[in-house]
């Protein structure tokens, strides 16, 4: 019969590799960062705090929503990207980081889609455009008219350089032939504030980020950049059915982490982000917003946004948009 200390010494490397397999499928055994590389209060930092308590319920842990912005959301994109690939930090990303900024960047010193991995998309954002009651406009026709009349044109804000609403209004003086000088600013709130005051005339900006400031009567949405209408707010006409062709521009919120996290944390994550989305009160909350949840899997994302790369390339090449 096998000594005491035998058997201890039998029965160790099995302790370990049990130890190690609950060590693996013990994800989340701590808080996990999420990194919305914007300012508060934008359509992704709305998105991931409507998500993060129903995460906390599933997952029994935190998840902390860590605002990063700066450089077009590039400041908070390098972050993730260079975290380290253990699932406990997160990229809660958009059409901005991932597609329109990288297009316009010189050099990010790295490459975004080898760099960040898909975990899923999360919901489809209008991009608006926006106008201070000041201005005197109702449609997009009314602008492009008086803007045309106005010596040395207008300008427009955003919630940033390479942002979906920036790369909106460039599409707009590629597709109008408009004197506009964009504006950017570090998020969508510092936007509203000076369009409020008619500090700027005009911005595009997410849907989620104004509808409220624009049903307090403070400033007017006067058209969606999207190719249809939104289902939430169909009252409110496309840029492309007010005569401006060839106009559509969206934005979209992700879940995205550092190339390299294992299996298991997507394997977690996603299908439990799909039933979240589909409860009947986060599908309200973010309707009423103006957004939609869009769901797809990993794979689908991937696809999705490398189809929005190429789709934008030759349009910010026409319109001739830098980091200056």
């Amino acid at each position: 019969m096998p000594s005491l200390g035998r058997r201890a010494a039998l029965a160790a490397p099995a302790l370990l590799l049990a130890r190690g397999t609950a060590a693996q499928e013990a994800w989340p055994g701590r808080p996990v960062t999420l990194i919305v590389p914007w300012a508060p209060g934008g359509s992704n930092d709305v998105a991931a705090r409507l998500l993060t308590p129903a995460l906390e319920a599933r997952f029994g842990q935190p998840f902390v929503v860590e605002n990063r912005p700066g450089g077009g959301g590039s400041l908070g994109m390098g972050m993730a990207a260079r975290a380290r690939p253990d699932g406990y930090t997160l990229l809660v990303s958009s059409a901005s980081n991932h597609v329109f900024h990288p297009l316009i960047a010189q050099d990010l010193g790295y490459d975004v889609q080898q760099a960040l991995q898909p975990i899923c998309m999360l919901v489809d954002v209008p991009n608006v455009l926006a106008v201070s009651n000041a201005f005197g406009v109702r449609t997009v026709p009314e602008l492009i008219e008086k803007v045309r009349r106005m010596r040395g044109g207008a300008s427009f804000g955003s919630s940033g350089v390479g942002s979906s609403n920036h790369l909106a209004g460039e599409l707009l003086k590629l597709r109008t032939g408009l004197d506009l000088t964009h504006v950017p600013y570090r998020g969508g709130g510092q936007a509203i504030a000076d369009l409020i005051s008619d500090t700027v005339p005009m911005v595009f900006l997410n849907l989620p980020t104004i509808s409220g400031p624009a049903a307090a009567g403070q400033v007017r949405i006067i058209a969606v950049g999207s190719a249809e209408r939104v289902r939430s707010r169909p009252e409110i006409p496309t840029i492309q059915e007010q005569g401006v062709p060839d106009f559509a521009v969206r934005s979209w919120t992700g879940l995205f982490a550092p190339r390299g996290t294992p299996p298991a944390v997507t394997q977690a994550l996603a299908p439990a982000l799909r039933e979240i989305l589909e409860t009947p009160a986060i599908r309200q909350r973010l309707t009423d917003m103006g957004s939609e949840p869009i769901w797809m899997d990993a794979a689908e994302t991937e696809r999705f946004v490398r189809a929005d790369v190429e789709r934008w390339g030759p349009v910010v090449k026409a319109a001739k948009v830098t980091l200056d």
